[in-house]
């Protein structure tokens, strides 16, 4: 079982960020982004996500376009168990939506989602099976275990 939901920011747009977040917590996940874990402690359970998104809160999305003024920011949420599953991203950048909301498995011709989301962020993947590997999104199977790092 793997499981992500999470916002990857720009080195730009990360004071942004953590100034709207109360309790924001980043990760480095390198190449010049960071990774903040939607935790419970983020989320409230009683408020429906945005758009088709499983556990972003509702208006999230306009606190995610409002951070990306200073660098691109991306939602990406993933789920998958026993080799199957599905990936959904958004990335804003300056103010506007620039990518998505994709929500899907792998796509041959652009790769998955999330990978998708990466490259607009940045992220080369080198020598690396994709842009999720290139960042090492890999590293944990749930969300909440990058707090721990």
């Amino acid at each position: 079982m793997y499981s992500l939901q999470a916002v990857i920011v720009t080195e730009s747009a990360r004071d942004e960020l953590l100034d709207s977040i109360q309790g924001a917590r980043l990760v480095a996940l390198g190449q010049h982004l960071s990774l903040l874990p939607l935790t419970e402690v983020l989320v409230d359970a009683g408020v429906p996500a945005f758009g088709e998104f499983w556990t972003a809160p509702a208006g999230f999305d306009r606190l995610l376009a409002e951070c990306s003024r200073r660098g691109a920011v991306a939602y990406v949420e993933a789920e998958y168990f026993g080799g199957t599953g599905t990936q959904s991203v958004q990335v804003w950048d300056g103010g506007e939506t620039v990518l998505g909301p994709l929500h899907s498995a792998e796509d041959d011709s652009g790769g998955s989602p999330i990978s998708q989301a990466l490259r607009w962020l940045g992220v080369v993947k080198g020598d690396h099976f994709d842009e999720f590997d290139a960042v090492g999104l890999g590293r944990h199977r749930y969300t909440g275990d990058w707090v721990l790092t």
